[in-house]
């Protein structure tokens, strides 16, 4: 069995300082520059880390998801910094609305909503109301 001290996770980014601008000033998350990369600590004890990687191709899933209790305040505060909410087809989903955001259906499994973002890597991240 492992044994371990605590856990944390990462992906990879094309640029740091962009990464950097993006998550602390465009999110509002505490970041922190590491030799490494670039901390992110969004909740709890452990942080996510991104790393520069010169031939970084963007994560084709979701890398990184935020729980929101009002999915419209949280798409009307992103777009309002800039951000830009991404629409996929989404099959049996549905279709976004006219802010970007997916609606679950009455009676169905899965979050109440969800809407899609790209950081500036491309990386795909997502914010979700259950």
């Amino acid at each position: 069995m492992l044994t371990y001290k605590s856990t944390f996770s990462g992906f990879s980014v094309d640029d740091i300082i962009k990464a950097k601008e993006f998550y602390g000033s465009m999110l509002g998350i505490d970041t922190k520059e590491t030799e490494e990369g670039l901390e992110l600590h969004v909740s709890g004890d452990a942080p996510v880390f991104l790393y520069p990687k010169p031939n970084h191709a963007p994560a084709s899933y979701t890398v990184l998801n935020f729980l929101v209790t009002d999915i419209d305040a949280a798409a009307d505060e992103l777009i309002a910094a800039g951000v830009s909410l991404e629409t996929y087809d989404m099959g049996k989903m549905g279709t976004a609305d006219e802010k970007g955001i997916y609606r679950g259906k009455e009676g169905e499994m899965g979050p109440t909503a969800i809407a899609w973002l790209l950081d500036p890597a491309g990386n795909i991240l997502s914010i979700i109301q259950e």
